[in-house]
């Protein structure tokens, strides 16, 4: 199974755009904390519009934590500051895809750790990063379509 994970996200609507698509693909969604928000927060509920019914949501207090209950899964580390791209890998059925806070991203110490699995989405030269959301769906689908998009019309 194919895991999002955000480690201290900080912005509602993009934890809400990310839920569903985690949603509508059957992807368990897992959120590190700390939260830069309520989990009640009204912005977070209207970006999953209807769809929090069919989410597998879970909370994490630490990444140390979620690695350890997880330990013979790949994790998968998203950042602009690796060498791979997200397509340079084959990701395996039972895998977490990890990205970080929206303004600092995942810390360098762990893309250090993990520079075999950190990868990154190409962009142009200078630009910083795409949105939080739009790269958990960018990544996710690719994901999903190297394993043929099982369970999905």
């Amino acid at each position: 199974m194919i895991r999002i994970v955000l480690v201290e996200p900080e912005i509602p609507q993009n934890t809400g755009n990310i839920s569903r698509t985690c949603a509508v693909t059957g992807m368990p969604l897992y959120l590190v904390k700390p939260l830069g928000f309520e989990v009640n927060d009204r912005q977070l509920k209207r970006a999953g519009l209807d769809y929090w019914h069919d989410l597998d949501l879970h909370y994490e207090e630490s990444f140390e934590a979620l690695r350890a209950a997880h330990p013979d899964s790949e994790f998968f580390f998203l950042s602009s500051k690796a060498k791979r791209a997200y397509t340079e890998v084959r990701y395996p059925e039972d895998c977490f895809l990890v990205f970080g806070k929206e303004t600092k991203g995942l810390p360098e110490s762990l893309i250090r750790a993990n520079a075999e699995r950190a990868l990154r989405i190409p962009m142009r030269e200078g630009a910083r990063c795409l949105n939080l959301s739009n790269a958990v769906a960018i990544v996710a689908y690719e994901a999903l379509r190297q394993q043929g998009f099982d369970g999905l019309n």
